[in-house]
């Protein structure tokens, strides 16, 4: 690691300034579809390359464009006009010591598997069409990877940056919660309804939190317009008392705001996104690897889903500077906010960035200095450990979306 820098702000808290915007596009949008499925075709390649061969050879599968189709939602049932197309592209490793590595199989699978677990409308073989576009990687690349084997250390195959921030302000928190919440299990069961396609905008002005939700709802669970608008107002009935359960600031919630009763126009979908009408989606368009859009705060344009968990670094640093700014604020008592930037070169030791920069803000009257020598032992801790990140995004232990 090269010296690490470490700044003390005398700036407003993040919390106690006067406006904050977050955004979080939900499991069903497009572009968290997008993400998801490189993500989960990313983790069946770690896991046959390490089943079959020991190690985790070169790929990166993050490009990935799902073409919107077309629809004709009704009441009571619509139907599908043209299927969803989405395209997987990238790099793998494709054969290896004679060995077959069954690509298109491994994306059908996992795209199936993980859009069946997550949707409750949407049918894969009947909504969706998968085309699959990885080819072989390139040889200095994959020899950067054959590397890693003889000398037992990952190299960084990218220059590049990440970033990460702690902790979750009281409205990020809220935004997490709420989509976790009406995409559960628990509210599908009791409101079949409510679509998997859900964004949620916060913002914040003082001590009013301002919730706009953008809800695709399933046309076969909805009986007319009147029977639209009363679940429509027990959707908002809803993310109110789940913010009401973590948060006592004034509360202002509406759910799709472009309805027009007159015009008899409102989100009504087949299936629970509106990728089947013609939204688009794309990896990297959407939450940051924290799960939100914060405009506030520090982030970066790197696409984490879909990216090797060995030696990518767009991938394994934002998710380590996460851990970093995450384990100042827990351990440290003296920190009240962390920012974690740091920076790789290609060809050298992941765990060695060339910059570590942390901005810190303190609580009232902390000595920075006096704080040094723990905030250096939680840096190199979490760097000498990197490599732990690869087994946890294989067990889903950790999500970049």
């Amino acid at each position: 690691m090269q010296q690490l820098s470490i700044t003390a702000l005398n700036t407003l808290p993040y919390a106690r300034q006067p406006v904050e915007i977050v955004e979080r596009k939900g499991l069903g949008h497009p572009d968290t579809i997008c993400d998801a499925l490189a993500e989960e075709l990313s983790r069946s390649l770690c896991q046959f390359y390490l089943e079959h061969f020991g190690l985790v050879l070169h790929y990166n599968v993050d490009k990935a464009l799902l073409w919107g189709g077309a629809s004709q939602p009704a009441f009571g049932g619509g139907k599908i006009l043209a299927l969803m197309e989405i395209f997987l592209a990238g790099r793998a490793t494709c054969e290896y010591k004679g060995i077959r590595v069954p690509v298109e199989e491994l994306i059908h699978e996992s795209a199936s598997n993980w859009l069946e677990s997550n949707f409750h409308a949407l049918v894969p073989e009947n909504h969706i069409k998968l085309h699959s576009l990885i080819r072989p990687g390139s040889a200095d690349l994959v020899e950067l990877y054959l590397r890693q084997k003889e000398t037992g250390t990952a190299l960084a195959n990218d220059t590049s940056c990440g970033v990460g921030y702690a902790p979750l302000s009281e409205l990020e928190a809220v935004v997490l919660q709420i989509e976790k919440k009406l995409n559960s299990n628990e509210i599908k069961s009791l409101h079949p309804e409510i679509g998997e396609d859900i964004k949620v905008m916060g913002s914040r002005r003082g001590n009013l939190f301002e919730l706009t939700i953008a809800c695709a709802f399933i046309d076969r669970n909805i009986s007319d317009l009147q029977d639209y608008f009363n679940k429509k107002s027990q959707l908002a009935s809803l993310v109110e008392q789940e913010a009401k359960l973590a948060t006592n600031k004034q509360l202002m919630v509406t759910v799709n705001t472009a309805d027009d009763i007159a015009a008899e126009s409102i989100y009504l979908t087949v299936t629970g996104t509106s990728a089947e009408s013609g939204d688009d989606g794309e990896v990297g368009r959407g939450n940051r690897v924290n799960g939100l859009i914060t405009p506030y705060r520090p982030m970066n344009m790197e696409a984490a889903a879909g990216k090797n968990p060995v030696t990518h670094v767009g991938k394994l640093y934002n998710i380590v500077a996460q851990q970093i700014a995450d384990s100042l604020v827990r351990d440290i008592d003296e920190i009240e906010e962390a920012c974690c930037y740091l920076l790789s070169q290609i060809g050298s030791p992941i765990n060695e960035p060339r910059v570590v920069d942390l901005r810190l803000q303190l609580h009232a009257d902390a000595d920075i200095e006096a704080q040094r020598s723990g905030i250096t032992d939680i840096v190199q801790d979490r760097l000498a450990n990197i490599s732990r990140i690869q087994q946890m995004l294989i067990d889903r232990k950790i999500r970049v979306y």
